[in-house]
């Protein structure tokens, strides 16, 4: 099981995740309970994320950004159901 709880991802363009800048490149995303811990290189960051199951398995991982800016809001987990959805401030107006 911890195999499953661990993959690499590739972040296409420089990625914020909790005010912390990861470099465009692979990077290591390990889950613990309801946080995703983020490594590459030296550069360790934690998160609160909502783990989902999708009803069918994703083709390939993808990682999802939110519009126009350079956060992480989801990946998907190529090979499996997972479904990460990264926590932050939610700042749509009517939402």
């Amino acid at each position: 099981m911890a195999a499953n709880n661990s993959f690499h991802v590739n972040l296409y363009q420089p990625t914020v995740v909790n005010g912390t800048t990861f470099k465009p490149g692979e990077a290591k995303v390990e889950l613990k309970d309801h946080k995703a811990v983020l490594k590459q290189g030296k550069t360790t960051v934690e998160v609160d994320v909502k783990v989902e199951a999708n009803k069918d398995k994703y083709a390939y991982t993808t990682v999802g950004y939110q519009q126009g800016e350079q956060r992480i809001k989801d990946i998907s987990v190529g090979g499996t159901t997972t479904h990460i959805v990264f926590a932050g401030p939610v700042n749509v107006a009517g939402q």
